[in-house]
């Protein structure tokens, strides 16, 4: 079983600056891309940002030059570096990883993490 934990949602201020964290644990598991996606409320979950083990990143337009995403394959981890806030990026984060699950390949979710851009 692997399980996905994020940290490093709150509140914070329209052009201030968060960072989330999320990491994988269990057994038997090999990641392949790991990302971060968001839902507001009344919306759909959307794509915010991915990255390959290899580094290779992908951003949702709404987000580009301002968030970055990184990777540390040994710890199995991934941040969101998240800066120049808006309103608009009021959301729940999700982490994502699919990759090989006791010998099959799938995804798995984590639990999400509350961000909030208000003054």
């Amino acid at each position: 079983q692997v399980q996905l934990v994020e940290s490093g949602g709150g509140l914070v201020q329209p052009g201030g600056s968060l960072r989330l964290s999320c990491a994988a644990s269990g057994s038997s598991f090999s990641i392949s891309t790991m990302g971060w996606y968001r839902q507001a409320p009344g919306k759909q979950r959307e794509l915010v940002a991915t990255i390959t083990r290899g580094g290779l990143t992908d951003y949702a337009d709404s987000v580009k030059g301002r968030f970055t995403i990184s990777r540390d394959n040994a710890e199995n981890r991934i941040y969101l570096q998240m800066n120049s806030l808006k309103p608009e990026d009021t959301a729940v984060y999700y982490c994502n990883a699919d990759g090989l699950f006791g010998g099959t390949w799938g995804d798995v979710w984590g639990q999400g993490t509350q961000v909030t851009v208000s003054s």
